[in-house]
């Protein structure tokens, strides 16, 4: 069942949304070569808990921490660890809370020191599609709309579209229907309605789309070992277009020009 929110319930999520992108703002202060992923998830955890909310993925089935952080070709799902990063790495993070009863979800993909080009243009064309996806997030408009403009976009680039993992509903809690593929025909899925919560989230590989789960049971890579990109942002499908209920801006006030 897809839940409709009130505008008071949407202005709720958005407080959760601005508290996940602050998160992920202070996480931005710390990304650099010779920080554990680990050390980027406990920053993470006591921020969320000093708000006064709660980590949403920290033992959601199991999961260990309250980051999912993945490096490289890992696509999502990964366990923060020991691991240093390292000059030219690229890494997602993604955040979920709950504050007040309600829930956040966002991700960014962050540049370690200096990486390659190809690099910086898969970067920058799943955040552009991002975007373009959000642009047809709009009442009257199909899921499908949403899924065909990101993959129609992402692969008229040359890139490939992840199907295994999806975008979806949110509210009370972080997962609820619909499901948000970032493939798929226009006009097809879920009629969009007002009140409706989305996170959209384009996982964008550089090489083939296929996937593997790793022995962990969560990292989620690329089976050619290709980078792969993940921006996601959660809106509310309101006053004839989409409101975005998180925020990059604060992340990139951080990172300057190292900004995606």
């Amino acid at each position: 069942m897809i839940y409709l929110k009130t505008d008071e319930e949407i202005e709720l999520m958005r407080f959760a949304n601005l508290l996940v992108s602050k998160t992920l703002a202070e996480v931005a202060k710390h990304v650099a070569p010779g920080i554990t992923t680990l050390h980027l998830d406990k920053i993470a955890d006591t921020y969320i808990r000093a708000h006064g909310a709660t980590p949403t993925f920290l033992g959601y089935k199991g999961f260990p921490n309250s980051l999912c952080i993945s490096v490289n070709e890992k696509v999502v799902h990964g366990i923060p660890s020991e691991y240093q990063l390292k000059n030219g790495d690229i890494v997602s993070v993604d955040c979920g809370v709950c504050l007040n009863g309600y829930c956040g979800d966002s991700a960014y993909t962050f540049c370690v020191g200096e990486i390659k080009p190809e690099v910086m243009k898969l970067l920058k064309t799943t955040k552009d599609a991002l975007y373009v996806g959000i642009a047809n997030a709009v009442e009257g408009k199909r899921i499908g709309d949403i899924s065909n403009s990101i993959q129609s976009y992402c692969e008229g680039k040359g890139y490939s579209v992840v199907r295994e993992l999806v975008g979806h509903g949110i509210g009370k809690e972080m997962h609820e229907e619909p499901e948000v593929p970032n493939y798929g025909k226009k006009g097809y899925g879920s009629k969009l309605k007002t009140g409706m919560c989305l996170a959209i989230e384009p996982m964008i590989n550089m090489g083939k789309k296929r996937v593997v789960t790793e022995k962990d049971g969560w990292t989620v890579r690329t089976v050619d070992r290709m980078p792969s990109a993940h921006f996601e942002h959660t809106v509310a499908i309101r006053n004839g277009k989409a409101d975005i209920l998180s925020t990059f801006e604060m992340i990139e006030k951080v990172l300057g020009e190292k900004a995606v």
